[in-house]
């Protein structure tokens, strides 16, 4: 068997269902995912409902319907097999279509999956678009389904190591170029908020790569752009965003900070990158790329609404995109508040990874993103770890671990030793080895820290 073999078949098992149960996760990946699943099947005139999840556990399975209708697991499902299993659920019940690692159990469940093929950097939405894509080469809504796929894929970091989409992902951008829903711009500063944000503010943001003098520094950022001539504003006052600049302009800052980088002794491999623009999409508003794009689906599903997210992804730029540019704006200052908590209340450091334990002062569901942003203003070579409490659920911690590119060149993966870590006392875990989070007993947390400290220190190369 092959990918592409996996493929057609799940989307066959679709096409031949009489209805279908669309189960996802709350994240960006997760919510394209289910979009698109969902216009897949409208499309097919298949009767279709779906069920957001925040992880599928025991706890959570209660939420998938005990009736006739074909289960279908996107962005989740491939480790969790065994609650399928243990739930009596025949191989015919059910269809998996993930990119995360698959258990091992004795039911056989199909699934599509780019993982255990090589395609590590294609997302839940990537696979799914390929199976909407196997049930209707000529998709009347194929374009849309490709911007779904690369909102997600990107959403779930696939174009991060690389600076940009590759193999199956990035032939997907192609489709979506080609009907015209997708302009990709090549060899372009590699920043989040091109869309979005100020000149000086997108900047010095940057910490991938991290530009002496610039990176965290506003001011410095705004001399910087000075000294090019590089106009801030408009001739209407509004200030300039990295899309609003001439090929000229861009030039002159991309050389500008590849002097800065050289002459401080810095790797300018990823000063540039790959974006993906949506022209459809209004000029200035967070719609208007793809990584802005999952920023705002993520916000919904953080914030317990992934249906507002999914009917943005459906075309709704009425109600549902008044209310999803509300959650982005609350969802942006509770990150804020916790960057400036971890910062102001400081990690406790050990020989590999920096930890905090935030308790139930944020929401469990946004604490990753917060030490994120965090460890760009901290030391990057460690690791960070924030724990926190769960109000729906008192005999569970939530770990999230964040990392970056170059502690994942020298052998750092998180999602393995969260995994590992977590196992070894009766929690799960799960991710990426840039990002991952697990969910560990409550009465098991005092020295958990040291465990996967342990662990990364095995890694480093």
């Amino acid at each position: 068997m092959t990918f592409e073999d996996d493929i057609r078949a799940v989307a066959h098992q679709i096409q031949d269902a009489d209805a279908v149960t669309v189960i996802s996760h709350i994240d960006a990946d997760g919510i394209t995912s289910e979009a698109i699943m969902m216009q897949a099947c409208t499309d097919a005139e298949i009767p279709a409902k779906s069920v957001f999840v925040r992880q599928l556990e025991p706890m959570t399975m209660k939420y998938v319907p005990e009736d006739s209708s074909l289960k279908v697991f996107i962005d989740l499902g491939a480790g969790q097999q065994n609650l399928m299993e243990e739930r009596g659920m025949r191989t015919e019940e059910v269809a998996i279509i993930d990119h995360h690692i698959t258990q091992n159990v004795e039911t056989p469940y199909l699934q599509a999956n780019g993982q255990p093929y090589g395609h590590t950097q294609l997302s839940a939405a990537g696979v799914g678009y390929l199976v909407a894509k196997e049930m209707n080469p000529r998709h009347p809504h194929l374009g849309m389904l490709a911007k779904n796929a690369v909102v997600g894929n990107v959403g779930d970091m696939m174009a991060r190591e690389h600076c940009g989409l590759t193999g199956p992902a990035r032939e997907i951008a192609a489709d979506g170029e080609k009907a015209g829903t997708i302009e990709i711009l090549q060899r372009q500063f590699n920043s989040y908020g091109i869309s979005t944000r100020p000149l000086r503010i997108c900047l010095s943001y940057s910490d991938d790569p991290f530009i002496p003098g610039i990176s965290n520094n506003e001011l410095k950022a705004e001399t910087f752009l000075r000294k090019l001539e590089i106009e801030e504003r408009t001739a209407g006052g509004r200030q300039r965003v990295w899309e609003d600049l001439d090929q000229d302009e861009k030039s002159a800052i991309i050389n500008g900070l590849a002097q800065q980088m050289l002459a401080t002794g810095q790797d300018i491999s990823r000063l540039l990158a790959e974006h993906y623009i949506f022209p459809e999409e209004e000029r200035g508003t967070p719609l208007r790329n793809a990584s802005e794009y999952a920023t705002m689906l993520n916000a919904c599903g953080r914030w317990a609404r992934p249906r507002v997210g999914s009917a943005v992804c459906a075309g709704d730029r009425a109600q549902a995109y008044r209310e999803g540019e509300e959650m982005l704006r609350h969802h942006k200052r509770i990150i804020r508040e916790m960057m400036e908590y971890i910062l102001d209340t400081g990690t406790i450091a050990l020989s590999h990874i920096q930890h905090i334990h935030v308790r139930d002062r944020f929401p469990d569901t946004i604490v990753g993103i917060g030490a994120g942003m965090a460890l760009s203003k901290l030391d990057f070579e460690k690791p960070i770890m924030v724990l926190c409490y769960l109000n729906d659920d008192p005999e569970l911690v939530k770990v999230s671990m964040r990392t970056n590119t170059r502690m994942v060149e020298r052998g750092i993966d998180l999602q393995a030793a969260l995994m590992a870590a977590s196992e070894e006392i009766g929690g799960g875990g799960g991710g990426h080895k840039i990002a991952a989070g697990a969910y560990i007993p409550r009465n098991a947390e005092e020295g958990f820290a040291e465990r996967v400290n342990r662990i990364i220190a095995e890694q480093r190369r």
